[in-house]
């Protein structure tokens, strides 16, 4: 049958759809809606590594993104739309009632930032997530990190324990804690009940450390060591989770009338943004799918019974590794850097301070304005023309990627970056270049890693909002790896991922190998390798590792 499916996609700044038809693959219509009160640097604090955001953002920007999405696919496509699915930011738990109702959306917690969602990137509970990884490590009769290594602030229980030390109110009030992508599947399928809710594998295994060879969660009383909290948020976590291709319910009748869709559309199963974005890429063994946005997320697969042959204690140093995460039936290995995108934008907004205060000095002109934002907007093109032709000579820079902390090797939320062999013949656009080159040997370190721990990868897929705008940053990839890089046709490949789970989800594929045949990107590019460049980037590297090796 013709039939559609919606695939959404919860970023970092915004939230997008896509409606696609599950036989041809075809792309029939997406929509983007940012986030308005996000996007009015609301509840952000840089300086403190603190991001929050409100439950109304993505409510609001989900209505209208995927109500936009459903009207641009024509006339008679909404009769045709079988099922939703959804990935998210992770982990983004957010504190709720015994309803399942976040805090933040109860008039009492309106505006308390820590009872809206924590974002991924928020990594205030860096000290909390030290000392649940001395916990995890040895307290109980087992290791409960052998498949992560390192406990991060950004993730489920160092984010929970951080926010009911810190706030009272919040802790007395809050019956539990999900996951943004758990709760939106709640929300559009009537059962946001924690007890009985629907949660991700993705989600659980990855940041809850919930494993089958510890048959779920953490014991609750080495919880119960952190603190008495956390051992009620275990018990009260319900079900057992399950793959993203399953169908979690119908979407409600309000919910199919505010997006203009059918009332019998399927909700399946939710799972991260970057790992649905694997599977829009087509991820396999041997597969490595780099998301690339402002931080990278890096994912393969490995049959559980390779797991044998594969050095997990060195892996884990570098990614974590999850049951049925990515694919079910596999083992998704998950690592990246905390900062990709975010280093050049770090460095573009270092850059244009002065003309940030002019557009806000009050006797400027619209006309004033609007030259400052243009000029703003072309800082990072100009200094990428100029970048790609500096020689490769150890008079430039050289930087740590560890921006926004360090997820490998060995986790540190409390790293940060390095700027080194400065001098005052140093201009800007060799400042970038050293900037670019941290983010692609951060990646392919972690390239390296995993193949010394025993996965081999033969082929590298690189999607997300980089990859298809900076030949710059891809070439430079190609040639460090000295791998081809395959760029995929697909802007919104996380979405596209979110819609696969939906073909599934909703009966329309047989098959997780036929959806993704019908469903994932295509390769648009590939950029191939140099030699040459590869040598003289190979020395630039070494240097990388050396700054790495004296600041860890």
């Amino acid at each position: 049958m013709d039939r559609c499916v919606i695939g959404v996609d919860f970023g970092s700044d915004s939230v997008r759809a896509v409606v696609v038809n599950t036989v041809s693959g075809k792309v029939l219509a997406s929509a983007v809606s940012m986030y308005p009160r996000w996007s009015e640097g609301k509840y952000q604090h840089p300086e403190t590594a603190v991001f929050r955001q409100h439950p109304l953002d993505y409510i609001e920007s989900f209505t209208a993104c995927v109500s936009e999405a459903v009207k641009m696919a024509g006339p008679g496509t909404a009769d045709k739309i079988a099922g939703i699915g959804i990935d998210t930011t992770g982990s983004t738990p957010v504190a709720v009632n015994r309803e399942g109702t976040p805090l933040s959306l109860t008039d009492t917690f309106s505006e308390n930032e820590n009872a809206m969602f924590l974002l991924w990137k928020d990594h205030s509970a860096a000290r909390e997530a030290e000392e649940l990884t001395g916990l995890f490590h040895t307290a109980g009769s087992r290791d409960y990190l052998t498949y992560m290594g390192t406990y991060s602030a950004e993730w489920y229980w160092a984010k929970i324990l951080h926010v009911v030390r810190t706030d009272q109110a919040v802790r007395d009030a809050a019956y539990t804690w999900v996951e943004h992508c758990d709760w939106m599947v709640g929300l559009l399928t009537g059962n946001t009940h924690p007890e009985t809710m629907y949660h991700s594998a993705c989600a659980a295994g990855f940041k809850a450390l919930w494993n089958s060879e510890w048959n779920g969660l953490p014991d609750k009383e080495v919880l119960g060591k952190a603190d008495e909290y956390l051992k009620k948020v275990a018990e009260r976590f319900g079900s057992a989770p399950k793959p993203a291709t399953v169908s979690a319910g119908r979407i409600l009748p309000e919910w199919a009338a505010r997006l203009g869709v059918p009332e019998n559309t399927e909700i399946s199963g939710s799972s991260f943004d970057a790992h649905a974005g694997a599977i829009g890429g087509g991820v396999g063994e041997n597969i490595l799918v780099c998301t690339l946005g402002t931080s990278a997320v890096d994912m393969t697969v490995v049959r559980p019974d390779e797991l044998r042959n594969i050095n997990v204690k060195m892996l884990t140093r570098f990614g974590g590794l999850a049951e049925d995460s990515i694919l079910p039936g596999y083992v998704g290995i998950e690592t990246g850097q905390a900062a990709f995108g975010d280093i050049f934008a770090w460095f573009r907004r270092l850059l244009s301070w002065p003309l940030q205060r002019l557009e806000e000095e009050p006797d400027g002109t619209p006309q004033e304005r609007e030259m400052c934002f243009r000029m703003e907007e072309r800082i990072l093109p100009m200094l990428q023309r100029e970048a790609e032709h500096l020689e490769h000579t150890e008079t430039l820079p050289v930087a740590l990627d560890w921006i926004n902390g360090r997820r490998y090797p060995n986790a540190n939320d409390a790293a940060r970056g390095v700027l080194a062999d400065i001098s005052l013949g140093t201009n800007a656009p060799q400042v970038y270049w050293a900037l670019v080159f941290s983010a692609v040997s951060g990646l392919n370190r972690i390239r390296e890693g995993f193949e010394q721990s025993g996965i081999r990868i033969d082929k590298v897929k690189a999607v997300g909002g980089i990859p298809r705008k900076s030949s710059f940053i891809m070439q430079m990839m190609a040639d460090l790896m000295e791998k081809p890089i395959e760029i995929l046709d697909e802007n919104q490949t996380c979405a596209l991922g979110a819609a696969i789970y939906a073909a599934m989800g909703s009966g329309c594929c047989q098959s997780l190998n036929e959806a993704v045949s019908n469903m994932s990107a295509r390769v648009e590019k590939c950029y191939r390798p140099d030699a040459d460049r590869h040598t003289a980037l190979r020395r630039q590297y070494a240097r990388y590792l050396a700054l790495a090796k004296e600041r860890q």
